[in-house]
């Protein structure tokens, strides 16, 4: 398939991770002729890489006050659920749950303020707490209060199949190295983009009114190609761990002070085993140390905080991922973050709860589509489309036995 005509257009997207096509959606019922191009794997990086949490805001309001973060974000559950359960679109009746809820623990330091925290600060979704004869197996020796959070986890990969495959035609693969040139006006003003199909090298110029950067870590990239500033951007490390094994279904956090100490969030492997991602403090103060040290470091926190769980015989292993986020001086974005120049917008999430909020920002920032012949995606039914990144426990090569 060469042409030399170009294919006018709406929208053009950058970026096929959750932001990227739950904006594709929206973009398309709300009649803007658009595509999205992804240069690797829909998903990879951030997405894939998430515990799938689709937070209410309780952990940034354990002061019992509604801060900023926890106002954005209160919402979230809410307009997830309406999508998940086929109500609302994007429907997304084929995106797998990990959990209905998330359970909430605590150490000692926060005694019993726990089940009134959410009330008091305003939250959508607050806490349940539970009797004993109602926790999870994993909770059953929790010294102190458990409580059931309605915040769903859903499984990235699923959700983004889910999306891509109500949208295939309009999701092209490119080569961002050698198969992708800007034609700018101006710095951040762009005429065409011109792509070289990277199986059979045939050509395609798009000519859209608007281009929108989701990409993630990759729009810092992308904004040097068009001539825009990458100190837009921020990245905040975080070096995770998993097990995998014979391990309890458990999704939740455990709160110290005002600090999530761990969050623990459960999947199965290909091969049936059950896999925990264990995120928050554990992930943070990570970043200072090697795999192995950190395991163990990992291992002596979830020892601590679930004294009724047998960690023995499981398998171990680390990934790093960047949370790469608006430029907020090395803060927690509060908010979604949207950036303006010329006919360019870059966004981030800064959370996968805050995808549907993302969305719908830049819809209202756009405005009307063009009025003209609708855009026929059988003209590019020929390009590559991007496959689904893989979750991090498929690919990872290193697990430790012994810790």
């Amino acid at each position: 398939m060469a042409s030399t005509r170009p294919l006018e257009l709406d929208v053009v997207i950058f970026g096929g991770g959750g932001a990227g096509l739950w904006l594709l959606d929206e973009l398309i019922r709300h009649g803007f002729d658009t595509v999205l191009l992804e240069a690797a794997q829909l998903g990879r990086g951030q997405t894939i890489a998430s515990q799938g949490i689709i937070h209410g805001g309780l952990k940034y309001s354990i002061s019992g006050l509604l801060t900023p973060s926890a106002q954005a974000v209160r919402d979230m559950p809410a307009r997830w659920r309406q999508s998940l359960t086929g109500q609302k679109p994007p429907r997304l009746t084929r995106t797998l749950l990990r959990g209905e809820h998330c359970h909430l623990w605590q150490t000692a330091a926060l005694k019993s303020k726990l089940a009134m925290i959410g009330a008091r600060a305003g939250l959508r979704v607050t806490p349940a707490k539970l009797s004993r004869e109602d926790r999870p197996p994993a909770l059953g020796d929790c010294p102190g209060v458990v409580a059931r959070l309605d915040e769903q986890v859903i499984e990235p990969a699923s959700f983004l199949a889910d999306l891509a495959g109500q949208h295939h035609l309009n999701l092209l693969r490119i080569d961002a190295q050698g198969g992708l040139r800007f034609e700018l006006r101006d710095a951040g003003q762009v005429e065409a983009i011109h792509l070289i199909d990277p199986d059979s090298s045939d050509s395609l110029i798009l000519q859209p009114r608007h281009i929108v950067f989701t990409a993630g870590a990759g729009n810092a990239q992308l904004r040097r190609a068009v001539g825009l500033s990458q100190r837009a951007m921020q990245r905040r490390p975080l070096h995770m761990v998993m097990l995998r094994g014979e391990l309890p279904i458990l999704n939740g956090h455990c709160v110290d002070g005002a600090t999530t100490r761990v969050t623990i969030t459960s999947a199965q492997d290909s091969s049936g085993a059950t896999v925990w991602q264990v995120g928050g403090r554990v992930a943070e103060i990570g970043v200072a140390m090697s795999p192995q040290k950190l395991v163990s470091h990992a291992r002596g926190e979830l020892e601590a905080v679930l004294p009724g769980v047998d960690l023995g015989g499981v398998q171990w292993a680390t990934y790093r991922i960047d949370r790469a986020e608006g430029d907020a001086s090395g803060r927690r974005p509060d908010d979604v973050s949207i950036i303006e120049h010329g006919n360019v917008i870059t966004a981030w999430p800064t959370k996968l709860a805050l995808v549907p909020r993302l969305a719908q920002r830049i819809v209202s920032v756009l405005g009307q589509p063009a009025s003209r012949r609708p855009f026929d995606p059988s003209a590019i039914e020929n390009w590559p489309r991007p496959a689904v990144a893989q979750p991090p426990w498929e690919i990872q090569q290193q697990w430790f036995t012994d810790v």
